[in-house]
C-alpha cells in the first residue's frame, strides 16, 4: 500500500524519488531538562527551512493550538505546557515567549545528535538512569577503540 501511495503521489504532483526519505528517528528525553528545547526545535523547523515566516504560519504546527489558541483534537498539551500558568490565556502568552530567544549552537548540536544516534538526552543522572534500566550506554561513547588496559604491576616483573 506505501509503495502504491508513493507512486500516486508522484504522478499526481509530477516527482521523482522516495516520499519518506531516511528512518524515522527519535530519542528519550528528560523533560524537566529539554521538552521546551524539543518544542521550539521542531516547532521552528519549518522557519528554519524557509517554507514559512513564522512557526504559527506552518498548517501541522503544534504552536498554533499552544501559542495562538486554534482548537486541535490531535494536540494534548504536556503537563510541563500546562504548568506554564494557571489560565489558558496566560499559558499561551509564556509559551509564545519561549520562542522569542533562539536556540543556542550547543542545544541545537545536543538535540540533534541525540536524535541520530538514539541517545538519551538529559543529564548525566538521567542517562545512568536509563542506562541502568535497558542495560546499555545510552550516551555518545568515544571514537575508535577503548584503550588497551595496563598490565598489572606484578605481571610486569616477571621473566620471559
Amino acid at each position: 500500500m506505501g509503495q502504491r501511495y508513493v507512486q500516486h503521489v508522484n504522478r499526481t504532483y509530477r516527482r521523482t524519488g522516495p516520499l519518506f526519505e531516511g528512518r524515522f528517528r527519535s530519542s528519550l528525553i528528560e523533560a524537566d531538562a529539554y521538552l521546551f528545547a524539543c518544542q521550539r526545535y521542531i516547532e521552528l523547523n519549518p522557519v528554519r527551512a524557509h517554507m514559512v515566516g513564522a512557526s504559527g504560519d506552518y498548517p501541522w504546527s503544534s504552536y498554533r493550538c499552544n501559542a495562538l489558541g486554534q482548537a486541535d483534537a490531535l494536540v494534548t498539551p504536556h503537563p510541563l505546557v500546562l504548568d506554564l500558568a494557571s489560565s489558558e490565556e496566560a499559558r499561551r502568552i509564556a509559551y509564545h515567549q519561549l520562542f522569542a530567544d533562539e536556540l543556542t549552537t550547543e542545544t541545537l548540536q545536543r538535540l540533534r545528535a541525540s536524535t541520530n544516534g538514539g541517545f538519551v538526552l538529559g543529564s548525566g543522572a538521567f542517562e545512568r538512569r536509563i542506562a541502568a534500566m535497558v542495560g546499555r550506554r545510552t550516551w555518545k561513547g568515544a571514537p575508535g577503540r577503548p584503550p588497551k588496559p595496563e598490565p598489572d604491576a606484578a605481571q610486569q616483573d616477571l621473566p620471559i
